[in-house]
């Protein structure tokens, strides 16, 4: 198959790395230097112009501007949602209204349009306390406020609609399906790390890591999220594409963070390196409403995506260092990377996601992190700790 993936950061490669691994003709819309690779970059946003059987949608934005509703106009075959159903990305207030409309497990909230009504539901919350920006915000738009100072500096910050919640307590993980408007598909449970420094201190960020392993879920959790977070999703928009729902396991159960309208970043560089079945065909099914309800194969080694990050990210990042990457043992995902007159060069926030298996998780991060030793640019930081969580819970 032609497989267009719109995009240009580290999920679209991995995307691309994966379809051109299973022999499909891949271009990419704009691409970056990593997808130069192995499909063909294309640089133009009329993705209608550039010929494809199945176009794949990495990115929030253009699925928000109604991408998927401008293919099925022309008959194009297309993975993602419609712009009404991507509305449960962009817009934390939408999304929060609709869980509580749907019967959707969820922390409770208040919503917020202005600096005053911020300052006043601050009093309904114990600390600490959770504060987010109403629109997209590349992940980048949640403060989790320790004291009564902290919330009011994230109100004037984040606002003014804003949605500010409990915090909830437990186990963070991200569960992605692939819906066909009906039928699902859940992919392997994943888990990010948002917050910038080691032990999850600092700001959030898009995601400094992530991994996968079979452990994270029981099949039983799982089949609970599915009846009391997904199927009611999905029943309640008819929502075609990825869903994909940040979870708090807490002690009573499954409860969403968000809702995501298409494939994590960098949940996804994981979830690629592990998948062992036929994504392409998988996708295209997904697109015509022929999605059959099962479970995709995955090899049973673990994986972990190492992100390494440009000079001060999350906040104003500096670009235009010249990047070094000797041998590599790892798969290297491109993300904030432009060729230059020296070279590869950073331009962006997330930089590189380097990405290993092992035959269990310590071995899994181990090798991601052996190959991050390899990689070097002027200001590059990175997490020490991602998948320790992981080892603490399954492997003690």
């Amino acid at each position: 198959m032609k497989i267009l993936v719109i995009g240009s950061g580290g999920r679209e490669h991995a995307l691309a790395w994966r379809l051109a691994l299973e022999g499909h003709q891949v271009s990419c819309a704009p691409g970056n230097p990593g997808t130069a690779q192995i499909a063909t970059n294309v640089a133009t946003t009329d993705y209608l112009s550039i010929p494809s059987d199945l176009t794949v949608v990495g990115p929030e934005a253009p699925l928000v501007a109604g991408v998927v509703d401008q293919f099925r106009a022309h008959g194009r075959s297309i993975v993602g949602p419609t712009q009404e159903a991507a509305r449960l990305e962009a817009s934390k207030i939408h999304s929060k209204e609709f869980m509580r409309r749907v019967g959707i497990p969820t922390a409770r909230f208040e919503r917020v349009e202005t600096a005053e009504q911020g300052l006043a539901a601050l009093n309904q919350f114990a600390y600490p306390i959770v504060v987010k920006a109403d629109g997209l915000a590349a992940g980048k738009g949640v403060v989790i406020a320790q004291d009564r100072k902290e919330a009011e500096a994230a109100v004037f910050a984040l606002g003014p609609r804003l949605v500010i919640e409990e915090f909830l307590e437990g186990e963070e993980v991200s569960f992605i399906v692939l819906s066909d408007g009906s039928s699902v598909v859940p992919l392997e449970a994943t888990q990010d790390h948002k917050a910038a420094g080691d032990g999850d201190t600092g700001p959030n960020t898009g995601g400094m890591g992530a991994y996968c392993d079979g452990r994270i879920l029981q099949s039983s959790e799982a089949g609970v999220i599915l009846d009391t977070v997904i199927q009611p999703a999905i029943r309640a928009t008819g929502f075609t594409g990825f869903l994909y729902a940040g979870l708090m396991m807490t002690a009573t159960g499954p409860k969403v963070l968000e809702f995501n309208v298409r494939l994590g970043d960098p949940e996804t560089q994981a979830l690629m390196h592990r998948l062992d079945d036929d994504f392409a065909g998988t996708l295209a099914r997904a697109a015509s409403g022929q999605l059959s309800v099962g479970s995709l194969k995955w090899k049973p080694e673990p994986s972990v995506c190492v992100v390494v990050a440009a000079e001060g990210y999350p906040g104003k990042v500096r670009t235009g260092d010249p990047i070094t990457i000797s041998e590599m043992p790892a798969q290297v995902f491109h993300a904030g990377t432009k060729l230059g007159p020296r070279g590869l060069e950073t331009s962006g926030g997330r930089v590189l996601g380097v990405t290993a298996s092992g035959p269990d998780l310590a071995s899994a991060i181990a090798n991601a992190y052996a190959a991050v030793g390899k990689i070097h640019f002027d200001g590059m930081h990175y997490r020490h700790d991602i998948g320790s969580k992981g080892l603490k819970r399954w492997y003690n």
